[in-house]
């Protein structure tokens, strides 16, 4: 007689075991220390960070913006333990920024905001130019506008003018801040600085770098840039790596490719004697809103403050995965029961691998909808997604068990509307599959929440609608090889992505056989 004849439950235990040791790889694997090469320390301080004085709920779009003096206080006593300076964007608001400055111990380069108004351009001139002179004692330098070439609001030649403007007022070092590409471009604008200001965002780049080769690339340019403009200085006045957001090929934003990169760079910085400024101190929430998600997390400290790891110490790329841990294990246990006695040995299998599945997914969906999720919207679309799992995944185990009373009819209701479960995944499926190709910069994957669907609905095909189905098929599948070509095959999560389109192609697919028979 054969071994699960005579012990039917003993298949079934492996299977929760294997499922439960699935779990516990999947959260630790994400979520596992990571020992780098300290960067900073007590007696160790380091060059300069960017700081917008913004709380988590702030942004510079705030009408009026009104600066929280406690939260500046503290963030510069922060900010004075690691670092010797901070550098400002803008001079609207931040009156207070000298006096604190000079009570921590901390120089200031401070910029002004030049942008295509000429009132509010002029008005930011005046005030740096009467902060420089009335504070030189902790000014280390004044930038004449960031990125505003990149913005393409100002000519090259008015910005000429602007900086000769504050450089004949002033008694401190005068530059201007762009990505190093634009210095290029405008050749008019080195002659009128007393130092050039850098960007290097190896993430942002046209080719984007990945973390291996990033460091490589930031050297190569600066040295370019210091022998070419030699012997005027160079600051790398921006440089970083997310800790958050969507991959762009081969640059995958991570608390610990963060940790490498701002480590790494240190580390080479200051064996070349380089000046250098990163970006930035704290996250920016209020960036993810024009930036996508990748947008608010470049800080050295989260929103509220507390150290992500970034300059000493291990670092995790999910410092939740305990918690995460647990409502899978919770979440695997509540599906177990649900379902009840199973229908066999194939079933005794099966079901406790989908519930590991369905906890992953969930938790890997609403670990990624926690970071990504930026407005209303965005978290009604993440809910609505989240309970189509839950759906899916109850349809699923239920589908498995011997039925009875509740159980039964609980999966009639949800075996009546299965359709409707299929075409709610495609239309997700399809509408991820338009915006990732049309306007994918700023966009996340959500392969974590199509997962399940798509397995559920491929190996248990359903009756649906045939023409809205078949219309949602052709979309998502069209879009796999376009949506490739932009990314490019060196990207992880967009192949992830590609796979779990091709598994919701095929699972529509024979949903749609399903209907024809």
């Amino acid at each position: 007689m054969p071994l699960t004849a005579r012990f039917p439950l003993l298949p079934y235990l492996f299977a929760c075991l294997f499922g439960l040791l699935a779990l516990g790889g999947v959260w630790y694997g994400l979520g596992k220390p990571v020992l780098l090469p300290d960067a900073a320390s007590a007696t160790h301080k380091l060059q300069c960070a960017s700081y917008t004085p913004f709380d988590k709920d702030q942004s510079p779009f705030d009408q009026p913006f009104k600066l929280r003096l406690e939260r500046v206080d503290a963030d510069l006593a922060l900010l004075a333990q690691r670092f010797e300076c901070i550098r400002t964007y803008s001079m609207t608001g931040l009156e207070a920024i000298p006096q604190l400055a000079r009570k921590h111990g901390l120089k200031v380069m401070f910029g002004a905001w030049v942008n295509a108004n000429p009132v509010d351009t002029d008005k930011e001139i005046r005030a740096l130019i009467a902060t420089a002179n009335a504070n030189p004692d902790i000014t280390r330098a004044v930038i004449v506008g960031n990125e505003v070439l990149l913005r393409k609001e100002v000519t090259g030649d008015h910005l000429a003018e602007l900086i000769r403007q504050v450089k004949s007022q002033v008694q401190v070092p005068v530059t201007y801040a762009d990505v190093w590409d634009f210095w290029l471009q405008h050749p008019q604008i080195e002659p009128q600085v007393d130092f050039l200001t850098i960007h290097l965002l190896p993430y942002w780049e046209d080719e984007p770098r990945g973390i291996d080769d990033a460091l490589a690339h930031v050297g190569e340019i600066r040295q370019v840039f210091g022998k070419r403009f030699a012997p005027k200085d160079v600051l790398i006045g921006e440089t970083g790596w997310p800790s958050e957001g969507r991959q762009r090929e081969t640059a995958l934003p991570s608390p610990v490719n963060e940790a490498r990169f701002i480590r790494g760079f240190v580390a080479m910085a200051e064996q070349q004697g380089w000046h250098y400024n990163l970006i930035e101190a704290f996250d920016q929430p209020w960036k993810r809103a024009s930036e996508g998600a990748v947008g608010g997390y470049w800080g050295l400290y989260d929103a509220n403050r507390h150290d992500k790891g970034v300059l000493e110490g291990p670092v995790s790329n999910l410092s939740l995965w305990p918690q995460w841990l647990g409502i899978g294990v919770l979440l695997f246990a509540i599906t177990l029961v649900l379902a009840g006695p199973v229908r066999g040995v194939r079933a005794g299998i099966a079901l406790p691998l989908l519930a590991a599945l369905g906890a992953a997914c969930l938790g890997l969906w609403g670990e990624l909808v926690r970071v990504n999720s930026r407005f209303v919207e965005e978290w009604v679309w993440a809910l609505l997604l989240a309970g189509l799992n839950l759906l899916v995944l109850a349809h699923g185990a239920l589908a498995m068990a011997q039925r009875s009373g509740w159980r039964e009819r609980l999966f009639v209701w949800l075996e009546a509307r299965a359709g409707w479960w299929v075409m709610a995944a495609g239309f997700a499926a399809a509408v991820s599959m338009l915006a990732l190709v049309f306007d994918p910069r700023y966009r996340s994957f959500p392969s974590a929440a199509l997962v399940l669907p798509a397995v559920v609905y491929l190996l248990r095909p359903v009756p649906v609608a045939r023409a809205e189905v078949a219309l949602l098929t052709f979309i998502v599948g069209a879009g796999i090889a376009p949506q490739l070509y932009i990314e490019g095959l060196s990207s992880q999560q967009a192949l992830v992505w590609a796979l779990v389109s091709a598994g919701m192609v095929a699972a529509l697919w024979r949903c749609l056989r399903v209907r024809q028979a």
